[in-house]
């Protein structure tokens, strides 16, 4: 059958999405799966034959490319070859794999950890296996796409809260009836915002209602906490999270996402969690960087307080040159701009200036809501921040974004 003779409703679909793209792209609009050929010390990267400043890095301590880091990998390629003979359930563990969740566990104040083969997946099989049909599922609004599939997918009654309404929280965890499973899950950071999750409330009200709270913290893992362990870290609430869910992909320079927790909890999950048990396990190379990771973190801490100078610098100037950042504090700052043409302008402008930075649109943030989602990493220097802020001052300036 010719898909092009077929008018059903997924071919209308396809063909509104493929009809914006190609107008993007015919007006010089389309900036996303951009090829990039070489990275440069972190802050910046090679894009069909320019030198752009990098403002879209989610590698927030600047470890890409990491001496250290490569070399581990270098090693454990040498060692255990590109890949797994399979699934780690029935094939066997490479002593590597778990030396990595050692280290997690240890990095996460923990007793044990699982790692999984990308975040995403991490989310999605872990809320789906901890709860099912007579179960609750509690989740912040603004959370990412990967915690509301999981909660879709896990069959559990679905309950959604404004976004760090803890007194909208509470509302749902007093509808739902006593004896049931209850889960509440929330970012620490929150992908698109950047701001923090009021983890303090957040906690009390979990221990009030009896329920479990799992974090997802992608974003805040060398962010937040005086060495970079966290949230928990950085409110000196240790040991109040029930299930510590992270990426190695991120800050951690690797693929990959874990869970850390009590032993009980990662004995259940390796042995119940189908992504666990039906994929294949992490590649050595991808297991020997991501445990090097951790460890430079800790070896390295100028890289957390470099970052979080980085961070202030960016996020006060942007303000100050009359851009509204929302509510962030973190390495995540979005650059409100409007509608969604505005936002593509801008990173038109930005770009041909040899700016990295991307635009996030509608239907990823609501309408009216379009921005720019910069970054800042501790590869960064003061002065090539204040250049990519004067450079995005004057595109806001000729958009319109700003007077």
């Amino acid at each position: 059958m010719d898909i092009h003779q077929v008018d059903d409703t997924i071919t209308r679909r396809m063909n509104a999405i493929l009809e914006r793209l190609q107008f993007l792209r015919e007006a010089d609009l389309y900036f996303y799966n951009q090829p990039i050929t070489e990275l440069r010390g972190g802050s910046h990267v090679m894009v069909k034959g320019r030198e752009m400043g990098m403002f879209a890095s989610y590698s927030y301590l600047g470890l890409v490319g990491h001496p250290r880091i490569n070399q581990a990998a270098k090693e454990a390629i040498d060692r255990y070859g590109t890949g797994t003979h399979g699934v780690r359930t029935l094939a066997g563990s490479l002593d590597l794999h778990q030396e990595l969740e050692e280290t997690i566990a240890a990095f996460k104040q923990t007793e044990s950890a699982v790692t999984y083969t990308s975040g995403y997946v991490t989310n999605l099989t872990v809320v789906s296996t901890l709860v099912g049909r007579g179960d609750y599922v509690i989740s912040d609004k603004l959370n990412h796409a990967s915690i509301v599939d999981g909660c879709l997918m896990s069959g559990a009654k679905f309950l959604r809260f404004q976004h760090n309404d803890m007194e909208a929280l509470e509302e749902r965890l007093q509808s739902i009836k006593d004896g049931s499973a209850k889960l509440v899950i929330s970012d620490a950071v929150f992908s698109m915002d950047g701001d923090a999750i009021d983890f303090p409330r957040m906690v009390d009200l979990c221990r009030k209602y009896s329920a479990w709270l799992m974090i997802d913290e992608a974003h805040s893992i060398g962010v937040l906490g005086k060495t970079g362990r966290g949230i928990e870290e950085h409110f000196d609430m240790p040991g109040t999270i029930d299930i510590k869910m992270g990426t190695l992909s991120k800050t951690i320079p690797s693929v990959g996402g874990y869970i850390a927790g009590k032993k009980e909890v990662i004995e259940y999950l390796r042995h119940a969690s189908r992504a666990y048990i039906f994929s294949a396990a992490l590649p050595p190379a991808q297991v020997a960087a991501a445990n090097e990771a951790f460890k430079v973190i800790l070896d390295e801490p100028w890289r957390v307080e470099k970052l979080r100078a980085n961070a202030q610098q960016f996020i006060s100037g942007l303000q100050n040159r009359g851009f509204d950042t929302l509510q962030t504090s973190t390495a995540i700052v979005p650059i409100l701009c409007g509608d969604d043409n505005s936002a593509f302008a801008m990173t038109q402008a930005v770009q041909r200036q040899d700016i990295f930075v991307l635009p996030v649109v509608s239907p990823a943030v609501p309408p009216g809501l379009a921005r720019l989602r910069a970054t800042v990493t501790a590869a960064h220097e003061p002065g090539q921040i204040e250049h990519a802020m004067n450079i995005i001052q004057a595109a806001g300036k000729q958009g319109g974004v700003i007077p």
